[in-house]
């Protein structure tokens, strides 16, 4: 079982990696630009500026609050408050955010805009919304950012003290329009008469010395120690350069005094010239492993000689305060001469150093009033980058550490994150890039979450969350090992990358191996090396580096395919045995490698792997053709040879005679030396051979062959071991020679034979003499004069040593310039044997120098010819050894002079690309090969030769006219005249539109200039996939780089160009696209301000239902999704068969178009396919066309005129008519009767019935209004995790809220607590053994007098007592379910499972899916649930409520409907509670609410932002009414109640005459304050039969009770008439359904939803169902949706809508419950498969949602399917996720007391469990009796015999 479970858990692992790699980063968007961000480290909530807005986030970036910041009426020349009529110039101006900060301690967010001078606001942390403070009269004092959005501003929020005042330091350049304050400390809370953002004091602030605006650009502040630190750049004007400055002063400094600043300078390593960085773009400050440190990233233009180009330099804090307190102490003691070059005065000028004592610095650390202040330094420091990047700009940077090592990670300028290690060496290594948005610059704010677990990265208009780091996604330890990441180390003992924090075992030796380590557990040795696959024995593995093991760690080897078996462990070395199967030695090889896999038992964690060989010596003899013997004996396993048996086999430990030893390979009987070596074809050839050690060998019989050519000869024996054979005549036609190894054989066996000889053809290649001669001299080849050929030599009879003279026969090329120096080739034949044999080559009459390098024997000669003064034509002479060749009157060569006359086109542009045509005569002279353009010495590469010259020119540095130069033969030839002008290249000014699908074929207007200098244009999209996707296409295939051109194209003007868009790879998210266009030799990105080019994926379109269209109306309709994305109406195109359907409409989801009138023919080529001929409606989007199916008209016409329809229609219509009206008189005539006899009834029910109609639909309009209004206001009061899961365990229990386990108080006299605590140790140690436990279990269960109530009861106590090792209880639950599953599959009632709570583990998994939903519940689906309860309070509260019979005029329960129509008014009264000091509250309420009711909605009220447990009873307060003088206190009873007979009704306001805006005052109950007849009279306090003699009732009377004195018929009628008005009422019902819909769909999306994260628990249940199903072979869905049901929605949910208040602190009326379980039966409705069928009789409640039912089940069926195609969750990662909950809460529950409750069942049952586990074999084995004794002992204060 070991292998499967060990490959699954490595495919579970692998799914779980590339499911978290391919995970999208969390991404929030914004209308407008955003400008800065923070994170609040407590909350993780963020918070964003943006222009006009300002945004709070949650931790994933989902919108908690949105202010409105602008546009506002504004002006930057205008001081606030802008008033039109005193700012004329003021428009609608936007606000960019300038600064965004925040202040936890006081909960608070500092913001600041560039509208109406920089002024400030504060705002709620909790709460954006609220405003704390804002004041824009306060003039040019309250002015702190820079009202110019282009000029930053920085600041930082801190105390000045200890406990000093909050205060902003802030630092910005001037604007134009600014206050000219550079930098200042201002206050946040009003002190000494200051308002917040005023100057700390009237020295806090630095103004430019200096009118010109914006000289400074601040990047950072920070604070250390108690010193503000400012990073900023300075355009300093002479000379003109940037500087980067870092300022510093003391946080506690009003007079300025201290603040120095000074150079900071990083130089790139790779630049000496130009050796430093020019600006800073951004900087942080972070704590390593090596100190606090400065990281900034700085910058250089294009315009540097270095190029563009950026850096990250480190600036240690400690060398800052060295630095800066040397240079005031220069400043100080200095002369002040040599201080001026050095030292300036900031923002004022100059500064006078010297003259003061040493030791000033020292003495004043914050300067003093005597001392030079403010004080500049250009000696500052000096860093070399640590990183540095050509091409682009580092734009953001954040540093962190993870163990001691330090991460930054950067920002780019085209949208990317890069992480980067920075080393203790001071040296960096980039190990990641995240593509965040692509080609967007990543802004300044980079920040980490609170946890540092997160990154939040912003661009232009968006946010994203990225992770740190993506450990888990590599899912082997060389992948964690590469990826190179400072957070992920390979933890050995769980087989995953993770962090060290969550390695459980990291801090062991070898447990966890860091990634930049690059070391991962490998076996590095074995001994012995290799083994016969005949032999068995043990193999020691020496691993590096072995992981430190306990007793607990047992390891196992897996030798392939065996099963695998424990391993010994000797120090580093790891014993295995041989397996017991080998795999079949492979064919042509001598062994086999068997992988043997080293696992850890525990979790069969994969630890290692290695190849180890298992060889075959049987195999090892035929690996050598021709030598059995030396292959066994040579190869490098110990084979040795047997000469008896003639075998290869093992070798053995004492060899007996008659065997070759291994490596003895030179004792093998051999066959060698053969002579000669080369025998010719067609000739019998003698040919001797040695032999050696033949002693064993019969030499008698032998034989020599080749299987090759087929032949064998007897062999010859001399004297001395010498041998001979004769070969007959061989021949082979295919090659010049042919190796042969000839066999040996004797008695048919091979004798090894090295026998190599080369059969060779004289005549192959060699057609001429000089050929021939030219052969190897071993070949003995002659020219035989008489055959005219070569061969060998004993074939001819006629041999000849000298060759005919030369022959040329053609010539190239055959034209060259007068200035020579060109290369001729002359081919031929008896060209010579050799290259010396050339002793002189005239090419037309002109010496032509050999150039031996080109001469090929008697075939080619190459020569270079010399310069002629005059064109001449003349023949080829060749002396080749005194023999003289000429050339035939045909091959003539010709001196001629090339001149080029013209050149098209004259321009082009500076890039190169273009193709230049030069003109002219004699062109084509030479070959292409000698031809040489140029264009001011850059080189223009010919690419066509002949009478016209094409060359294609190259990039030229400026530019400007050039001449253009030919040469021929490294000759200039002359080009008088002839010039071409570079031309400035084209530039791309706009494109639309700024998008295409990725089928392509979208027309793309450019736009710009210098269009007319392109002769070719392209659009060029470059595809990089992305890493996150090659890791996800892992399986499927691996994604390529890909570079798509698109030469389509129509060039319009110098201005315009149009393309269209070419297709490119499908999943574009999946690549970087980066889209260009070339021009020639100019690539532009088509990238302007406006955007980037993209591409978007193919619309889909839906097909035709049917695949046919009946055309009835004037419009085609088309469905699908994207549509509108890519394209707009007026470039789609459709057709109807082959004519145009004229488009309409298109939007996201539709297209509409307008089809031809008469149905048009198919086009050609559908005919073929297209039934009945039908047109077929095709939909073309750019390149790609969709066929959604035909289209049939309806040609349905007439043909019978309109005279003869007219009678045909009308006469038997107007006779219908007669006999229809004769029969309805006849009818009404006979119903009259009837009529008149309920007219009367009839006629008052109408009235009433309209009345109530309309009233209802006011009450609706007024409800659908003003239905959210309350729902959000107080927050959601989410229970702890204690509270909840003893409501949800304990609360329904027979003692509610009292149950001990609520209280947690338990009954031990102190005395005895240390000693029953103790024990209560030991029996959860006990209930810790899955024996004791199960056994337990089991015989409680099997007790008959162990209820219903008491199982659920003390699984719940089991609950509490495991919570500690939810592991375990999972476990233990699995275990119970597996033999609960196995009881219904056996008794064939598969469906009845889990459908009560009849047993501990039905009840345990309740508890356990509560466990594991909480934080699911409290994070997702608790909003929408709770909204849903505060709704319907909000609308049963909003009409009568009836005290006594619970009924309600709003309500989803028709049971629970008032069904009489009551009178009443809403009412507003002030409430003022007496001794709490608070303003009057308004609270809304009714008048016929009884007293009661009126104080339940005032505590609601008053207390709502108080938790509900909190509150006041409303028996404990007092409601007093004081109309006038007098005051009355108002309750339900009381003396002035009104009675009828026994009846007496609650008292109302109505009753007590309380009128609108009424004032009560709400009180302590007090002795003094008690009701008349509260003790009285009120329901349920009364003897029964006093009770009987006074009823009370509310609105309504019980229907059932009618005065006697009224007649029996009489009482019907009552009746009757009640019930006809109740069902009337039923409409309120739908009503009050329309107002709560949305709030119902709300919280079933939430729970429904698995595009939402769904619980890891849910997976791992939902999978553990479906694979018991699989097991027990159940292929019936409904059984296992049954199951899934009863598990959770069931199980969990419904339980929880029910019941609120287990999860919310809240009050839930018996009003309000009847609507939730109205919600909660559909709510189960919907999660059956079953169809209830309606009808009349069936229930309201049933028929109210019977219209949403069909929905809410197609919910669940896709939750449950959504589920099951989820990654799965292993038994592993539910394992931590159990881990996680058990250490957060396990300390608040009550464990103790829930061990002493369980304890009771222990004794109640003492005998019966002993009994069990006593006859128990494991039990016995563990002594779980005796320790149950023992336990029982103490805890029951008995002495046991024990």
């Amino acid at each position: 079982m070991a292998l499967p479970l060990w490959a699954l858990t490595f495919l579970g692992l692998t799914g779980l990696g590339l499911s978290l790699r391919s995970r999208k980063p969390e991404s929030f968007r914004s209308e407008t630009e955003l400008n800065h961000l923070a994170v609040d480290e407590v909350t993780g909530v963020v918070y964003v500026g943006a222009v006009n807005a300002l945004y709070q986030l949650s931790a994933d970036l989902h919108v908690q609050q949105h202010v409105v910041t602008g546009p506002f009426m504004d002006n930057k020349k205008c001081t606030p408050p802008i008033e039109a009529s005193q700012c004329h110039e003021a428009v609608l101006t936007d606000n960019f955010n300038q600064l965004l900060l925040l202040d936890p301690p006081g909960k608070r967010l500092v913001e600041c805009g560039s509208l109406f001078k920089g002024i400030c606001a504060l705002r709620a942390m909790s709460n954006i919304s609220v405003r704390l403070f804002y004041e824009d009269g306060s003039g040019e004092k309250s002015f702190v950012a820079s009202n110019d959005e282009r000029v930053a501003t920085v600041g930082l929020v801190t105390s000045t003290r200890p406990d000093g005042e909050r205060v902003l330091f802030v630092g910005k350049g001037n604007g134009p329009h600014d206050n000219g304050i550079i930098v200042s400390t201002r206050l946040l809370d009003r002190a000494e008469g200051r308002e917040a953002f005023e100057a700390y004091s009237d020295h806090t602030t630095f103004k430019a010395g200096y009118l010109s605006t914006n000289t400074q650009q601040f990047v950072a502040a920070f604070e250390d120690d108690f010193y503000v630190f400012f990073v900023f750049n300075h355009q300093d004007k002479h000379p003109a350069k940037n500087r980067t400055l870092l300022a510093r002063m003391c946080k506690d400094d009003p007079s300025y005094y201290s603040y120095v600043e000074m150079d900071l300078q990083c130089q790139d390593p790779s630049d000496p010239q130009d050796s430093a960085f020019g600006t800073c773009l951004a900087a942080s400050v972070a704590t390593s492993g090596a100190g606090r440190a400065l990281y900034a990233v700085f910058s250089r233009d294009g315009r540097s000689t270095g190029g563009p180009g950026a850096g990250l330099c480190v600036f240690p804090l400690d060398k800052v305060r060295e630095k800066i307190e040397a240079n005031r102490n220069a400043c100080y003691t200095g002369a002040r001469e040599a201080g001026r070059t050095i030292f300036y005065k900031p923002f004022h000028g100059e500064i006078q150093c010297g003259g003061h004592l040493i030791g000033a610095s020292e003495s004043f650390p914050c300067g003093s009033e005597h001392l030079p202040y403010p004080l500049g330094s250009r000696d500052g420091l000096v860093a070399t980058a640590v990183l540095h990047r050509g091409g682009l700009n580092l734009t953001a940077v954040t540093v962190t550490a993870e163990n001691d090592h330090t991460v930054a990670f950067l920002g780019t300028s085209d949208g990317r994150i890069l992480k980067v290690y920075l080393a203790p060496d001071g040296t960096s290594a980039e190990y990641g890039s995240i593509p965040v948005d692509i080609n967007k610059k990543i802004k300044q704010d980079l920040a980490l979450s609170g946890n540092l677990s997160s990154l939040y990265a912003m661009t232009q208009d968006k946010v994203f969350r990225l992770p740190v780091q993506e450990c888990l996604s590599y899912v082997t330890c060389a992948q964690c090992r590469d990826s190179q990441d400072p957070y992920c180390g390979w933890c050995v003992i769980e087989g995953r990358c993770t962090r060290k924090s969550e390695c459980s075992r990291a801090e062991e030796t070898g447990h966890w191996l860091w990634s930049r380590e690059k070391s991962c557990v490998a076996i590095t040795d074995a001994f012995p090396q290799n083994m016969s696959r005949r032999a068995q024995g043990e193999v020691r593995l020496s691993v590096s580096p072995l992981p430190t093991l306990t007793e607990d760690d047992e390891l196992l080897c897996l030798f392939g395919d065996s099963p695998p078996h424990p391993a010994r462990v000797e120090d580093d070395t790891v014993i295995c045995n041989s397996p017991s199967s080998i795999p079949s030695t492979p064919p042509g090889q001598d062994h086999v490698d068997v992988s043997i896999q080293l696992l850890l038992k525990s979790g069969s964690v994969f630890l290692t792997s290695h190849q180890y060989p298992f060889y075959d010596c049987r195999e090892a003899m035929s690996l050598v053709e021709n030598l059995p013997c030396i292959s066994c004996a040579s190869n490098r396993w110990t084979c040795q040879w047997d000469l008896q048996y003639y075998e290869c086999r093992e070798a053995s430990p004492n060899p007996e005679e008659g065997i070759i030893r291994a490596h003895m390979e030179d004792n093998c009987p051999q066959f060698l030396a053969p002579d000669p070596l080369v025998i010719p074809m067609n000739h019998e050839t003698e040919v001797t051979f040695q032999g050696k050690n033949l002693e064993t060998v019969k030499v008698s019989s032998l034989y020599v062959g080749s299987e090759l050519l087929n032949f064998e000869e007897t062999v010859t024996m001399h004297e001395s071991d010498t041998f001979s054979f004769r070969t007959p005549k061989l021949s082979h036609d295919g090659n010049e020679t042919l190796p042969l190894h000839l066999y040996v054989k004797s008695f048919g066996k091979n004798i090894d034979s090295k026998l190599q000889v080369t059969l060779y053809n004289c005549s192959f290649g060699r057609s001429d003499c000089s050929l021939c001669l030219a052969a190897d001299p071993a070949y003995r080849c002659v020219w035989c004069r008489g055959q005219n050929r070569c061969v060998y030599e004993a074939l001819c009879s006629n041999v000849t040593s000298e060759c005919p003279p030369p022959v040329i026969t053609r010539i190239q090329p055959e034209t060259g310039p007068l200035g020579g120096g060109i290369l001729v080739t002359i081919h031929g034949s008896n060209l010579g044997v050799k290259a010396d044999d050339v002793k002189k080559i005239t090419v037309a009459g002109q010496n032509c120098a050999f150039e031996p390098r080109g001469y090929s024997v008697s075939t080619r000669i190459v020569c270079a010819i010399e310069a002629s003064e005059m064109p001449f034509t003349g023949g080829i002479e060749v002396d080749v050894n005194g023999k003289l060749g000429h050339s035939p009157p045909h091959v003539q060569f010709t001196y001629q002079q090339p001149q080029p006359l013209s050149v098209e086109p004259r321009q082009g542009p500076q890039a190169g690309g273009t193709t230049l045509t030069i003109n002219g005569t004699h062109l084509d002279t030479g070959s292409k090969e000698d031809v040489r353009v140029t264009l001011n010495d850059v080189p223009c590469e010919v690419t066509k030769f002949g009478a016209q010259l094409q060359c294609v020119t190259g990039q030229q540095l400026a530019p400007g006219q050039v001449t253009l130069e030919i040469y021929y033969g490294g000759s200039r030839v002359p080009s008088p005249g002839i010039s071409f002008t570079y031309c400035e290249n084209p530039m791309i000014r706009a494109f639309e539109p700024l998008r295409s699908f990725v089928s392509g074929g979208r027309s793309i207007n450019v736009t710009g200039q210098g269009f007319s200098l392109i002769q070719k244009f392209a659009m060029v999209v470059i595809a990089e996939p992305l890493r996150s996707w090659r890791r996800r296409r892992r399986e499927a295939g691996a994604l390529e780089r890909v570079t798509v051109e698109g030469m389509e194209y129509v060039f319009y003007n110098d201005t315009k160009v149009v393309f269209l868009s070419p297709a490119v790879p499908e999943e574009p998210e999946a690549y970087n696209l980066t889209v260009l266009i070339r021009m020639d030799g100019h690539c532009a990105p088509l990238r302007t301000e406006a955007g980037v080019f993209e591409y978007v994926a193919d619309p889909t379109f839906e097909n035709f239902t049917g695949g046919v269209k009946k055309q009835v109306n004037k419009l085609i309709h088309a469905r699908g999704t994207n549509l509108n994305k890519a394209m707009t109406l007026e470039e789609a195109e459709a057709f109807v068969g082959a004519e145009r359907c004229i488009m309409k409409t298109l939007t996201e989801t539709d297209l509409y178009c307008e089809p031809p009138e008469v149905q048009p023919p198919p086009k050609r080529r559908q005919k073929r396919d297209t039934a009945h001929n039908l047109p077929e409606f095709i939909v073309k989007f750019g390149s790609r066309e969709w066929v959604l199916g035909r289209v049939e008209y309806d040609t349905r016409a007439s043909d019978v005129p309109l005279s003869l329809i007219l009678p045909l229609v009308m006469v038997p219509m107007v006779f219908i008519i007669v006999v229809s009206i004769y029969c309805y008189w006849r009818k009404s005539q006979q119903a009259e009767r009837e009529y008149e006899k309920i007219k009367s009834q009839l006629e008052g029910l109408e009235e009433s019935v309209r009345d109530r109609c309309k009233k209802e639909f006011t009450d609706l309009m007024i409800e659908m209004e003003d239905q959210t209004n309350d729902v959000h206001e107080a927050g959601i009061p989410t229970l702890d995790y204690k509270t909840y899961t003893d409501r949800v365990f304990f609360l329904p229990s027979k003692d509610g809220d009292k149950d001990v386990m609520i209280t947690g108080k338990l009954d031990i006299p102190e005395s005895r607590r240390p000693i029953v605590e103790q024990a209560l140790y030991q029996f959860s140690n006990l209930l810790n053994s899955k024996s004791f436990l199960i056994n337990f279990i089991h015989t409680l269960e099997n007790q008959r007098e162990f209820s219903a109530r008491a199982k659920v009861y003390f699984a719940s106590l089991l609950t509490v007592a495991l919570h500690g090792k939810l592991e375990y209880y999972t476990d233990i639950m699995r275990t119970l379910f597996l033999e609960l599953m196995e009881q219904y599959v056996v008794a064939k009632n598969p469906k009845l499972m889990l459908r009560r709570s009849e047993t501990v583990v039905e009840r345990m998994l309740s508890n356990w899916m509560s466990i594991c939903l909480y934080q699911y519940l409290k994070d997702s689906a608790g909003e929408p649930l709770y909204k849903l309860f505060k709704a319907i309070k909000h609308q049963v509260e909003k009409g009568p409520v009836d005290a006594v019979q619970k009924k309600a005029k709003y309500t989803l329960n028709d049971t629970g409907l008032l069904g009489d129509d009551v009178e009443y008014a809403p009412l507003t009264v002030s409430v003022i509670v007496q001794d709490e000091g608070i303003d009057a509250i308004p609270v809304k309420v009714l008048n016929c609410d009884t007293i009661s009711q009126v104080k339940e909605k005032i505590i609601d009220q008053v207390y709502r932002t108080q938790p509900c447990s909190c509150w006041p009873k409303p028996d404990s307060v007092v409601l007093e009414w004081r109309p006038g003088s007098t005051a009355q206190i108002l309750s339900d009873l009381d003396l002035t109640s009104q009675r009828e007979g026994r009846w007496k009704r609650i008292n109302t306001l109505m009753h007590y005459n309380v009128r609108d805006g009424a004032t009560l005052i709400l009180s302590k109950v007090g002795v003094s304050q008690q009701p008349e007849d509260s003790q009285q009279d009120l329901p349920g306090e009364r003897h029964a039969l006093l009770e009987e003699e006074n009823r009370v009732w509310h609105l309504v009377r019980p229907t059932d009770e009618v005065d006697e004195g009224k007649s029996k018929r009489g009482s019907m009628k009552e009746k009757e008439r009640t019930k006809a008005i109740t069902e009337i009422y039923l409409t309120r019902l739908l009503s009050v359904k329309g107002t709560l819909q949305q709030f119902v769909d709300n919280f079933f999306q939430s729970v429904l939803a698995p595009g939402h994260a769904v619980p890891p628990a849910v997976k791992y249940f939902f999978d553990f169902l479906d694979e018991q199903a699989e097991k027990h072979d159940i292929r019936d869905e409904d059984t296992i949706h049954i199951w899934k049901t009863n598990s959770l929605p069931l199980r969990f949910w419904v339980n929880i809508l029910k019941n609120p208040h287990f999860i919310f602190d809240v009050h839930v009326h018996e009003v309000v419950d009847a609507s939730l379980s109205v919600i909660a039966q559909t709510f189960m409705d919907a999660c059956t498969r079953t169809e209830h069928k309606l009808s009349r009789d069936s229930p309201s409640n049933k028929l109210l949602y019977a219209k949403e039912i069909s929905t809410y089940k197609k919910m669940v069926e896709d939750y449950y399917k959504g589920i099951r195609q989820m990654v799965q969750v292993s038994d592993q990662d539910m394992n931590t996720h159990l881990a996680e909950i058990s250490r957060a809460h396990t300390d608040s529950l009550n464990t103790l007391v829930a061990l002493h409750q369980l304890y009771q069942y222990t004794q109640k049952y003492y005998d019966e469990i002993i009994n069990a586990l006593e006859e128990d074999p494991a039990a016995q084995k563990m002594q779980l009796a005796f320790r149950l004794q023992q336990i029982a002992a103490a805890l029951e204060n008995k002495v046991t015999d024990l």
